[in-house]
């Protein structure tokens, strides 16, 4: 078992004094046994703080940390059941492979020489690394001693798993072989998974759930779909998705969306969801929501395109809309060139709206149709 129960969960530094910093403040979280969660935020958010709370390297400020019901908020790490993976690995430079997966059992357990052998030939089979058991770190490449680094957590056979940005220092290529090899494992030992990461691309494909934290306070949980389309505020929606999402500030008034280099008239369905709204709004659309139009069209803007990033499939258009810069997503088929004059549309399905004084999301765009199938997108004999 492996349920994790984080009670406003609080981690201060330098308590009391002048430079007293809140890493962490009341966080409530439950991950449920067999999870994979993604921890997710700029950096200083203090989602490594928590992870640190949860393997007993901090101790909370207040709060508590339950596992499986059992408040370990101040046991010492041994006693949690619990096997992390740093960012930097942390191999002993003077140990073979084997040793380091070793090792740790070794000071911890009672296994004999024999039985702690089989537990590291197990692991290494099932990272596929058997043949660098007898190799010290030196002679391994990044992604080599990635696997030693997770070979070495697993052999402990722990309740939760946690994992420090350990994808960070590998190149591009390899960070997204890592990312599928990870998931597949987690996948393969069902084992409660706590994962930190500043990357919102690893916090999208790999996570069940992500929680998004900014300055030591969670602003939201939940799959990462919810999180993408169902933004909490606008810090989440900024945060989630690359190239993030554009925001234009609107006043809510007669109906209309008023900016200073535009009037949108607003549908039916968006009047009734700011029907006891503040006035003065965020406008928010992603990049590839975004639509290139007619000038006749409803709700046509006037832009210019100042920088076009040709990426194969899609070209990203940095366009002027009223002095400032926004990003849309289109075909890479398209030919369009610096400067040259466009119209885009908003579709009133795919806008969000956002208080902004609070950030509070006051509209999302329309839910995705749940009852849509893969049968749907196939393509059929005609």
């Amino acid at each position: 078992m492996g349920r994790v129960d984080i009670k406003q969960l609080t981690k201060r530094y330098n308590e009391g004094s002048k430079e007293e910093v809140v890493a962490v403040k009341d966080l409530d979280l439950t991950i449920e046994d067999g999870e994979f969660l993604v921890l997710v935020g700029p950096s200083g958010c203090g989602k490594s703080t928590t992870l640190r709370c949860l393997a007993g390297l901090e101790i909370p400020t207040g709060g508590s940390i339950e596992l499986d019901g059992e408040d370990v908020t101040d046991n010492r790490p041994k006693e949690r059941g619990v096997a992390m993976v740093f960012q930097n690995y942390a191999l002993y430079p003077h140990m073979t492979v084997r040793e380091n997966m070793r090792f740790g059992l070794k000071i911890t357990t009672d296994l004999s020489g024999a039985e702690l052998d089989e537990k590291v030939e197990w692991a290494a089979d099932l990272l596929d690394i058997t043949e660098l058991l007898d190799k010290k770190p030196k002679e391994l490449s990044g992604g080599q001693q990635q696997r030693v680094a997770l070979g070495r957590a697993i052999v402990r056979d722990p309740a939760i798993f946690l994992m420090d940005e350990p994808l960070s220092n590998l190149d591009a290529k390899l960070r997204t072989q890592m990312r599928t090899e990870l998931q597949q494992l987690q996948d393969d030992l069902d084992v409660t998974t706590i994962y930190v990461t500043h990357d919102q691309t690893e916090a999208m494909t790999m996570g069940d759930r992500i929680a998004v934290l900014d300055k030591g306070e969670l602003q939201q949980a939940g799959t990462p779909l919810e999180c993408y389309h169902e933004p909490a505020n606008k810090f989440v929606a900024g945060f989630i998705g690359s190239p993030s999402m554009n925001f234009l500030d609107v006043t809510y008034r007669n109906g209309r969306l008023e900016a200073d280099a535009f009037t949108y008239e607003i549908t039916p369905e968006i009047e009734r969801a700011l029907e006891n709204a503040p006035t003065e709004l965020s406008l928010g659309v992603r990049p590839g929501d975004i639509q290139l139009a007619d000038p006749a069209v409803e709700n046509a803007i006037p832009a210019t395109v100042e920088v076009v990033e040709p990426m194969g499939e899609v070209s990203q258009l940095y366009l002027d809309i009223g002095g400032s810069s926004y990003t849309a997503s289109v075909s890479g088929e398209l030919r369009i060139d610096s400067d040259q004059r466009l119209h885009v549309v908003f579709p009133p399905d795919r806008i969000h709206l956002f208080d902004r004084r609070t950030g509070r999301a006051v509209k999302n765009r329309e839910s995705i149709d749940e009852n849509e199938t893969l049968d749907s997108h196939l393509v059929t004999p005609e």
